[in-house]
């Protein structure tokens, strides 16, 4: 490498002449080495880190959303750094003007990402006064692609790297009309099908919400085919959920196998989020509703008996043969639509969404998610009939009016209706309660809709999830999914299910007798005794939502319980909970959580398990 370009990278990397040598250590270094984060990383995250390295530096942390995923990521890679820096060097000018370098990937455009870096104290310190020439100093070209999965997160992520410490001239957005090439560059994945050079000349590729990418879209073969070329690059995968036993994701568990595993549940546990309370509530079809739906269920399920095709996939097959088939197909699709619209905005649904937001909670910020459009700006509609201001955002909105919009909910309006906009990457901590239309069963979509109310804010320790569905219906199982959204396990746990259900399917294939389910109790339930629990928990959500608006469950310091029976002078500690009544604001009731008693009548006189003891379960990770 010549003298002259020497001086030029230098020049365009610092700002600096030909003759005028960099004078603070600061631009001598990979922009990632400068990342300086305002608190100390958390052991989970920390742990995520460890993991990936250990596995070559390779694979995706699979994190619910508001643990810090995008803080794991930078991380990663400062450490990939270092371990390139400590290895070999990324980059060497001899005294000659001769350049050695290793495997790592060269820049087309040296001039506007070419960083020197520091090698030891006393180099950096040397180069500071002008001693030593460019041509003994080690050349970095430590790039970073960070790629999103839509546009509206582009500047997100640059606004945290800035926060972090990274000189804003070393970041780049590139999408659309913006294409900075520049150390670290944020694209999407749309962007970079386009230019897959942006990975060619990265040492570090970052797949955000990398579920996303899944083998359905033929154009993503092409980001993995390219990111493989390197077997010494560095590659990150990030998300809240995955399939692990969809083989639509085989390409994403081949390049980016899973890492490390923190679930809602964990994180709640750890209260790294906020406890999500999931309140049902069921609602019916009217009747004109119903015969419009049954109208179009046995219409779906003729088509499908007739050609033995039961699936969007078989029947999209059955649909390019043209012909008689080709238009029993489309029928097929067309009652598909029609049913899941008249699900979206039955009327009863629109009605309870409108209650739960007018006559709950009319000043506090609400988001919504549903499945369409329609059902949305009929529900805009109904809110604003009842003089409650709601706004929309999906995919048609542009950013820049997206922004003015988000920037304005608290203010100017409280309720935001979205389509699937919202669901990743949108951080609004502040937020508690959110309301799901249901007509999904898609666990990826439940899981990104709960993250987006479930990090943490001052003050805020419970979020409220109201799930609306109607009975009876294909809504009928959105509960379980929701449930086993929050409630799915533990990296070992999750490992044990695989395990049973490998198991079954081997059972069934070779014909063998299948493990049996662990035994269930027979419990001889009393009609009315159920009717009466029901109410106690509709009447514990009650106490829960009024916990939203004021301070009416207070927990208590530890304090001596019982004396231990092998033991008389030893004392255990118990936790418990102060629950004010509804009707005399002065007077408690007080909750032993550990031993499932109660002061309250129910309790105490029919030994019943009461709303209060079902209550502070709700709120308690």
């Amino acid at each position: 490498m010549s003298n002259d370009r020497i001086e030029k990278i230098n020049a365009n990397a610092n700002g600096a002449s030909k003759t005028d040598f960099p004078k603070t250590p600061q631009t001598l270094i990979p922009a990632i080495s400068l990342l300086q984060f305002p608190f100390t990383l958390k052991q989970d995250q920390t742990a995520a880190v460890d993991a990936w390295i250990e596995n070559n530096y390779r694979g995706t942390i699979l994190y619910s959303t508001g643990t810090g995923k995008t803080e794991i990521a930078f991380e990663c890679a400062k450490r990939f750094l270092n371990y390139s820096k400590s290895s070999v060097p990324l980059y060497h000018s001899s005294a000659e003007g001769k350049t050695t370098k290793n495997n790592l990937p060269l820049l087309t455009d040296v001039t506007s990402v070419g960083i020197p870096t520091q090698s030891t104290d006393i180099e950096s310190d040397s180069v500071k006064k002008g001693n030593i020439h460019p041509n003994s100093i080690r050349y970095s070209f430590f790039n970073i692609l960070f790629l999103v999965p839509r546009i509206s997160l582009i500047d997100q992520t640059i606004s945290r790297l800035l926060s972090y410490g990274i000189q804003e001239e070393k970041v780049g957005a590139y999408f659309g009309e913006r294409k900075e090439t520049k150390e670290i560059v944020i694209s999407t994945y749309q962007s970079v099908i386009r230019n897959l050079n942006l990975i060619r000349r990265s040492n570090m590729v970052i797949f955000d919400e990398v579920h996303l990418i899944r083998d359905t879209a033929k154009s993503f073969s092409k980001i993995f085919d390219t990111v493989v070329e390197d077997p010494k690059k560095a590659i990150l995968g990030l998300t809240a959920t995955l399939n692990e036993s969809d083989f639509k994701n085989s390409t994403i568990l081949a390049v980016l196998p899973p890492v490390k595993r923190y679930s809602i549940r964990k994180a709640v546990s750890d209260k790294r989020l906020a406890k999500p309370v999931v309140i049902p509530i069921k609602v019916n079809l009217t009747e004109k509703e119903s015969k419009e739906y049954d109208t179009c269920s046995t219409k779906i399920k003729n088509i499908s008996n007739r050609f033995k095709r039961y699936d969007v996939n078989s029947m999209t097959a059955l649909l390019k043969k043209g012909g008689f088939a080709s238009g029993m197909a489309k029928a097929w699709f067309s009652n598909v639509r029609k049913r899941k619209l008249l699900l979206s905005y039955a009327e009863n649904k629109l009605s309870a969404a409108a209650d739960i937001i007018s006559k709950k909670f009319p000043d506090e910020k609400i988001m919504v998610f549903s499945e369409t459009i329609e059902s949305i700006e009929r529900l805009r509609d109904a809110l604003k009939l009842k003089g409650i201001n709601a706004k929309i955002i999906d995919a048609k909105v542009k950013t820049m009016e997206r922004q003015k919009i988000l920037n304005k909910w608290g203010s100017d309006f409280n309720v935001l209706l979205s389509l699937h906009t919202l669901e990743i990457g949108y951080n609004v901590p502040q937020v508690r309660i959110e309301i799901i239309m249901a007509t999904t069963s898609n666990i990826n979509q439940i899981i990104q809709r709960i993250g987006r109310v479930l990090r943490k804010h001052e003050g805020k320790d419970v979020a409220l999830i109201y799930v609306i569905y109607v009975s009876d219906t294909r809504d009928d199982n959105v509960i379980e999914v929701v449930k086993k959204a929050i409630e799915s396990g533990t990296e070992d746990e999750d490992h044990a299910v695989k395990g049973e259900e490998q198991s079954r399917k081997v059972a069934g294939k070779y014909k063998l007798k299948a493990p049996k389910d662990k035994p269930k109790l027979k419990v001889k339930k009393d009609i009315m005794e159920n009717k009466g629990f029901e109410n106690r928990v509709e009447k514990a959500y009650g106490i829960v939502e009024s916990k939203l608006l004021e301070p009416n469950i207070l927990e208590q310091k530890e304090e001596s319980g019982a004396s231990d029976h092998n033991d008389q002078n030893k004392k255990r500690k118990t936790k418990t909970y102060l629950i004010r009544s509804k009707t005399d604001k002065d007077k408690f009731y007080k909750v032993d959580i550990e031993n499932k008693t109660c002061t309250c009548a129910d309790f105490m006189f029919r030994h019943v398990k009461c709303k209060h003891i079902i209550a502070t379960e709700f709120i308690l990770p």
